[in-house]
Formats: structure tokens, C-alpha cells, sequence
């Protein structure tokens, strides 16, 4: 990477607005562009842009801000900065800048953060124009070179012609010239219509496949450091705990120890030459913690206060309303009640939490996965006490994020350890225990649905009454709306990027917001994964009760939503709703939306003994806007599936004297190869959105496979997880 000279910036200045941005600071995108001195890369190749570094045997380097953690966006960023740069793709290589050098660079590469599937719709703009400037400046330079109108260039595929002349010549051999040239105006770089697109839009193989699978990939665990020693932490089990005391002593001649350390307030760490030392010595190590009243909280006093919060008379904030459901289900000549829940759920990424940090009075560097390396980057401002010009993390593949590794509290203790070992690299590493009992975890909640008919059964009101954790209450404050938190009702409110599909007279959706001590966080696909369960089952029953099928009442309320309804007619149509299921094969199905896009899911299962359910075949149906990869979406899918129905047969934790009762995958389990139901995709893009692919065909697993299970043995479930119905795969 390119050198510079990185500005001076005050730590609490970068800090409080990185907190306050939440998902990355909200500055203006400005994309330095050489001019005449050329900016260059680590290997001397020079950048076009920030985005575009071409090297002289024509490689071309594509650099992604946002993190890769198997979800596909590497690749799918890669597609649409070559699709406007018209480069070869078989040339085409990737690498993570750093947010410092962004910060230094006037933040250059706009947003790092990785979640709420917006690595692509969020970026998708800035990255193509950013490709489009840099074809503009290639075909410019070979203009400049042949002194010919640049009208009469054309570029493909690295290659550059003036057919006039019959000249051509490569990217590699002008990029030289390009990097000195003044960008074209950003009024003048136009993108393509995605119709026309060649390299975009394709189903195109993944750029880190081959790595991955030859175990060349670097991750944040795999990370090496000459003269590197390890730790391994342990906080206090009870969240909002304090570390009272520890006995080092009895510790410090243990093998390969070198020093025990006290992290905040909060928890001890070894440092070892090796993590089993350091593992070994701190599970000997004596710990006296003051666990505070929370303490004495289970899941059972949580399960009572959030019930507490289902009643009419208690205070909640609506997130969506018309009409007068309370009114109307008052007068009704039908109502239909029922309360369902959700518990919390870990994220449980196959890599643990690591972080490894170098402290030095004059340079704090940081290597990890990280969601979001500009907040990471503040957490390593922060804990370090150095400057941002002093400060930088290093970004490597994830092993697993699902939300998790958005926060940065496992960065911030490797840098608080680095820095008691002044020029010592250190690795911290989260045991799986630590990792499993510290986590943000996915917001446990509570629903009362409550639906009315008139005489003729149309349902005539509906009111939604959710109890439980806001995510923005703990980890973003500044983002609640007059206390308020938009982000618990995903999926059921009334316009934007999770919308209800459903139009009902007299509809009602409020939330008594009730937080306990264990933290919430962004599990993949959050709120709309319990709020999809409650509606779209709550909607079988509804129609069950006045006697008619789920699709056509679903059909009736959707008249004025036809994205909605067409992504639920495409897994109705194929699924075969409406025509016999083989003996013994029962269907369900749901639909919802999420993260801007429309999707929906069929199932069909078997049961025997009523409690062993087979998931024969699920089906997805999603129109995202746009499919920049159409494969990687179904795969995707496919793997959202996995999470989905883990959640729902395995997932699901428990609190007992003020701590997470699951330490390991012994006790928080994950669903098999061999209980994978057959996924089959409908991807429809219907164009003029875009919307996400990591996470909205989750909520819809479960939902479908619920109301399936209702439809082969007439009993509901309204509690999550299966496991603790002593329901299970077959």
C-alpha cells in the first residue's frame, strides 16, 4: 500500500463519531486520484484510483472495504468494479485496504462496516463509478498516447482499441500515464444499465474458493508475528460483573507463563508463550469475581418480566399503525389470540474471538476479522492512547461473523494486554467457553397476536404486542427514535426495507421494551427471524380458524403488495401448493421481507412418532433488486437455511445465576449434513432496488417448517427452540 503522510486526528473526536454512526462515520465519500504525482501500492504497481491498482502484467488489483466472512461479498464487489472497468476478470485479484490509510486519505473507501446485508446495496453505487473512472482515465492515457479523440477508444477486456487506426494496447502498459491524469468530473462517469452488464449479474466462481480450500488463507487466528507470545482471558461469567481480585502467584511458574494481567475491571488474562499454556495457567489461576445482583436473574425471571410486558396496560412504543385495532377487536364477532416467544441465540462462529495486537508509545497496529474495521479501528484508538496517524488494523478473512464480530470488545482487550507487553506482539484467543458465555446475543422477546373477523370472516384487525430487548438501547443509544427502537419491528412496519406485506383495516404493532442484563446484538438477520415466526405463523392460524387455506388468506391481504405476493406465488408454484403432497408429506409456507428484499419459503416435511420431523425439500423465492451473483445468492440461501433451521431445532440460551448455561457445541448444537433438507432458489430480481441476500431468506425457514409441522399433527408451536418441545430432526 501506498505512503503518506496520515493527518493528525483527536482520538475522542474519531471515537464518539465512529459510536455515533454505529455501522461507520457518515462523512462524505472523496476519492483521491493521483493527479500528477502517482500513487502507489506496496509492490510499486501504481493506483488508477483507490479502488483500481493495475500492474504492469496487466493484473488487475480491486481493493474491498467491506469484510469477507463467507457470505460472497469479496467476489461480488470485485464484479461490479470490473464490470464498469471492463477489465479481464481472469486477471482479477483482491486486497483489504486499512481504515487508516482510508482515514488518512479523507476516508477514501467510504463505509468498512459489513452487516445488515449491505455490503453490496450500500456500496454498490461509489465502488462501479469507481471502476468506470478508472476505465475513463485508462482510455484517456492511450487517447493522450495516440493523439486521438478519447470518442474514438473503446476498452474490453484489459484491452484498449482505436479501430480507426487499428491500435491497441493493454491496461498494464498505460496505467502509468492514467495514474497522473486528472479524474473525469463525477457528473460525467456514467454507469451502466444493468442489462448490459457482462461480467456483473453472471453466477461467476468466487475469488477466495481456491485458497479456502487449500488452506492458504490467513485468517485472524492464523496470524504469526515474529517474537509473538499468546493470551488467553477470562471475564467475569455474569455480564456486569467486576473482577475482584486474582493470585498470580500462584500461576507465574507454570510453564511458559510470562505475566498475568488485569483487562478493565472486567476480567484476567495470561500471556504464554503458547495459547495451551496460557489456557492451561489461567484455568488454575485463583479468581474471586463480584458478580453483583444480576446474579440472582435466570431465564425464568426474564421469561416473567417480559410476559409482564404483554399486557395492554403496560407502556410500549408503536412502530406501526392505522385505523382502531383495539376498538375494532373489541366489537369483533371473532377474535383469535395466541402469545409466542423467542429466546437468545449465540452466534457461535467456527473461529473464536482473536485479536492480535503490537503496542509500542508510538504505534498501535492491530491484526483481526473484524464487521467493521473503522470501529475497530476506534477501539484501537481508544485502548492504545495514541493518535490515528500512530493507530492502524490490519483486516483478515473471518471465520465466521454473523453480527458478532461487529462489536470490537475482544480488540479492545488485545490492545489493553499489548499494551502491558510494550513491543511485544501478543495474540489474544477467546477460548470456545469465552466465546460462548461473552456473547451479544440474539435479542430474546415475546409476542401477543391478536386478530378479529367480522360475520362474514374477513379479518377485520390485527394487533402485534412485542416485549423485549432493543439492540440500539444497548449498543447504540444515539440511534433510538424518541426512545424508541425501529430495528424491533423489522418486517412489520409499514414502508421501507422491512415492510409487513399485509393490509389490514385495523392493525396495530407496538413494543414494551424490557432489557435485560445480557447483551443483545445483530445475529444474522435479527428481529425479522422471530418477528417472521410470529406473524407468518400467527396468519395460519388465523386462517385455520375461520376454516380457509393459508395461501388464499394470505393472498386477500396482499392486493396491494405485489412484490410480496410474487415472490410467495413462486414458492406456492413450486412447492405444488394446492395439488396433493405425497403420502405422508405435509406443506407449510410463509413469506416476509427484510434488509430491502422480498422473499419467501415452502416447506415439506414428515413426522413420525410426532416429534421427529424430516424436512424433505424447502424452497426460497427472493427478488433482491438487483442479483449481482446469481449463484452466490443461491448459496446463500442455502447456507441462511442452515442458520434458520439451527435456530430453530438447536439454537437457544439460557441464563441461570446471571450467566449463559451454554459453554460449548456439546450444549448449543448446530444441524448436520445428514438432516439438510434439499434447497431449491428462485432468485427474481425485478429490478430498480437493491436489497441484501446474506440474511432475509433465514426468517422464512422457520415459519414454513412450523406451519408444516401444525399441518401433519394439528398441534402449534409457539415456542423456540424445537429441542425444548423434545421435538428433533428425524
Amino acid at each position: 500500500m501506498n505512503k503518506h503522510v496520515s493527518p493528525k486526528l483527536n482520538r475522542r473526536a474519531f471515537v464518539i463519531g465512529t459510536a455515533a454512526a454505529g455501522a461507520g462515520l457518515t462523512l462524505g465519500l472523496d476519492i483521491p486520484f493521483g493527479g500528477p504525482t502517482v500513487v502507489r501500492a506496496a509492490d510499486g504497481s501504481p493506483e488508477v484510483n483507490a479502488w483500481v491498482v493495475i500492474r504492469p502484467d496487466d493484473t488487475v488489483v480491486i481493493r474491498i472495504a467491506r469484510s469477507e466472512m463467507g457470505q460472497g461479498t469479496l467476489t461480488g464487489l470485485a464484479q461490479l468494479v470490473a464490470e464498469e472497468l471492463e477489465c479481464d476478470w481472469s486477471k482479477v485479484t483482491t486486497e483489504f485496504p486499512t481504515p487508516g490509510q482510508s482515514v488518512a486519505r479523507k476516508r477514501a473507501w467510504g463505509d468498512f462496516s459489513t452487516g445488515g446485508s449491505r455490503g453490496i446495496r450500500a456500496s454498490h453505487e461509489y465502488v462501479r463509478k469507481g471502476g468506470a473512472t478508472a476505465r475513463m482515465m485508462l482510455v484517456q492515457a492511450a487517447a493522450n498516447e495516440w493523439k486521438v479523440p478519447v470518442s474514438e477508444c473503446t476498452a474490453s477486456n484489459s484491452v484498449i482499441t482505436h479501430a480507426a487506426s487499428g491500435k491497441t494496447t493493454t491496461y498494464g502498459k498505460v496505467v502509468e500515464a492514467a495514474a497522473k491524469l486528472t479524474p473525469p468530473a463525477d457528473a460525467d462517469v456514467k454507469l451502466k444499465d444493468p442489462k448490459d452488464w457482462k461480467i456483473a449479474g453472471k453466477g461467476l466462481k468466487r475469488l477466495d474458493t481456491v485458497d479456502k480450500t487449500t488452506g492458504k488463507m490467513t485468517y485472524g487466528i492464523d496470524i504469526k508475528l515474529p517474537g509473538m507470545l499468546n493470551a488467553a482471558v477470562k471475564a467475569c461469567p455474569v455480564f456486569g460483573g467486576k473482577l475482584k481480585s486474582y493470585d498470580e502467584a500462584k500461576v507465574m511458574g507454570m510453564k511458559g507463563v510470562k505475566k498475568v494481567v488485569k483487562v478493565d475491571d472486567t476480567a484476567v488474562a495470561v500471556v504464554a508463550d503458547t495459547w495451551w499454556h496460557a489456557k492451561t495457567a489461567l484455568e488454575a489461576l485463583p479468581v474471586v469475581w463480584d458478580e453483583g445482583d444480576n446474579a440472582k436473574v435466570s431465564s425464568e425471571s426474564i421469561a416473567k418480566w417480559l410476559a409482564e410486558g404483554l399486557d395492554n396496560a403496560q407502556p410500549a412504543y408503536v412502530g406501526n399503525q392505522n385505523g382502531d385495532a383495539k376498538a375494532a377487536i373489541a366489537g369483533a364477532a371473532k377474535k383469535v389470540e395466541a402469545v409466542y416467544n423467542y429466546p437468545y441465540q449465540n452466534h457461535a462462529a467456527m473461529e473464536p474471538l482473536n485479536a492480535t495486537a503490537l503496542w509500542t508509545a508510538d504505534k498501535c497496529e492491530v491484526w483481526c476479522g473484524t464487521q467493521n474495521g473503522e470501529a475497530a479501528f476506534a477501539a484501537t484508538l481508544e485502548a492504545s492512547g495514541l493518535s490515528a496517524d500512530k493507530c492502524d488494523v490490519h483486516k483478515q478473512m473471518l471465520g465466521g461473523g454473523f453480527g458478532r464480530r461487529g462489536q470490537t470488545d475482544y480488540v479492545r482487550q488485545a490492545v489493553l494486554i499489548a499494551k502491558q507487553m510494550p513491543g511485544t506482539p501478543v495474540k489474544l484467543l477467546w477460548s470456545r467457553e469465552e466465546d460462548m458465555q461473552h456473547g451479544m446475543y440474539h435479542p430474546i422477546t415475546q409476542c401477543k397476536l391478536t386478530g378479529a373477523f367480522d360475520a362474514d370472516n374477513n379479518l377485520t384487525a390485527l394487533h402485534v404486542r412485542l416485549s423485549g430487548q432493543s439492540i440500539l438501547f444497548t449498543l447504540r443509544p444515539a440511534a433510538l427514535e424518541n426512545g424508541k427502537d425501529p430495528v424491533a419491528f423489522q418486517g412489520l412496519n409499514a414502508s421501507g426495507e422491512a415492510a409487513i406485506g399485509y393490509s389490514v383495516p385495523n392493525l396495530l404493532v407496538e413494543h414494551s421494551m424490557r432489557n435485560p442484563h445480557v447483551p443483545p446484538g445483530f445475529w444474522r438477520g435479527v428481529n425479522v427471524n422471530h418477528n417472521a415466526i410470529y406473524l407468518e405463523c400467527f396468519m395460519d392460524e388465523l386462517a385455520l380458524s375461520v376454516g380457509q387455506d393459508p395461501l388464499a388468506f394470505r393472498r386477500k391481504l396482499m392486493a396491494t403488495h405485489p412484490k410480496h405476493l410474487a415472490v410467495l406465488n413462486a414458492v406456492a408454484e413450486k412447492i405444488g401448493w394446492g395439488t396433493p403432497a405425497p403420502q405422508g408429506v405435509y406443506r407449510g409456507i410463509a413469506q416476509h421481507m427484510g434488509y430491502g428484499s422480498y422473499v419467501a419459503g415452502a416447506a415439506e416435511i414428515s413426522v413420525t412418532d410426532g416429534s421427529k420431523i424430516k424436512v424433505h425439500r424447502i424452497i426460497a423465492a427472493t427478488d433482491p433488486g438487483y442479483a449481482v451473483n446469481p449463484a452466490q445468492i443461491e448459496r446463500q440461501i442455502a447456507g441462511s437455511f442452515v442458520y434458520g433451521l439451527s435456530g430453530l431445532f438447536y439454537g437457544g440460551c439460557t441464563v441461570k445465576n446471571g450467566a449463559i448455561e451454554q459453554t460449548n457445541f456439546d450444549t448449543y448444537n448446530s444441524m448436520r449434513i445428514a438432516e439438510m433438507p434439499k434447497v431449491e432458489s428462485i432468485v427474481m430480481p425485478s429490478g430498480g432496488f437493491w436489497g441484501g441476500v446474506g440474511e432475509p431468506t433465514i426468517c422464512v425457514a422457520g415459519p414454513a417448517v412450523l406451519n408444516a409441522y401444525f399441518a401433519a399433527t394439528g398441534k402449534r408451536i409457539r415456542s423456540v427452540p424445537l429441542r425444548d418441545q423434545n421435538i428433533s430432526f428425524a
